[in-house]
């Protein structure tokens, strides 16, 4: 059997140079480039057409989940596993809905990574523990809240009680357990679907809606 063709995307020098060259002499994997930033990701991935790239989360230009999103269309044969350090809830729901083939953080031995390329090669679906919680947690939030024609996650509606009581970003973050990042990106959205201009409007939506 041929190789398994990899590329490793990390806006970090040192660490997508150090992944590619741990990678590069494990059995049955062939490192085919290295790339700093999503942009540069989808041109290479679109030139060397390999069969896995390994993808960070959080990089400049574009980052990982967007790559990852433009890939599936460019090159629907490429599998594509998201390597972090986050395993923010934010990150593994959308990274899944964008279709990746993986969510592994980035502290795993050189032959474990090998093992999760190969399986992801063959179209095995692997989440690391701490990330595959944190799935199993956005999932059980999923359940709708309808308002009309207007719906919010029981997430969304947690983030947006605290917003009407005054709570910053950070205090909603320890109360939920979230990241400030992910906080602030539900709050935009909250106020994104809702059709509310800040914060202020936000709470009195949830005056009126019986929300408080």
């Amino acid at each position: 059997m041929s190789d398994v063709r990899v590329i490793v995307v990390d806006d970090q020098q040192l660490i997508r140079e150090g992944i590619a060259a741990l990678l590069d002499i494990q059995p049955g994997i062939s490192v085919v480039g290295t790339a700093g930033d999503g942009r540069a990701a989808v041109d290479l991935a679109v030139s060397e057409d390999p069969d896995v790239v390994l993808m960070d989360v959080r990089m400049p230009v574009l980052d990982g989940i967007d790559a990852l999103g433009v890939l599936r269309h460019r090159n629907p044969r490429t599998r594509v596993v998201m390597l972090t350090t986050f395993d923010d809830e934010e990150y593994v729901v959308r990274a899944l809905r964008a279709g990746a083939s993986g969510y592994l953080l980035k502290d795993r031995p050189a032959v474990e990574l090998a093992a999760a390329v190969r399986l992801a090669h063959s179209g095995v679906v692997q989440f690391d523990p701490a990330a595959a919680a944190r799935l199993a947690s956005a999932l059980g939030h999923e359940r709708q809240v309808a308002d009309g024609n207007l719906d919010l996650t029981d997430r969304e509606v947690d983030v947006l009680r605290l917003v009407a009581t005054g709570s910053t970003n950070r205090e909603i973050a320890g109360r939920l357990h979230l990241s400030e990042g992910t906080v602030k990106n539900h709050v935009s959205r909250i106020l994104g679907r809702l059709g509310l201009r800040d914060r202020t409007q936000a709470a009195v939506y949830a005056r009126d809606h019986g929300l408080l």
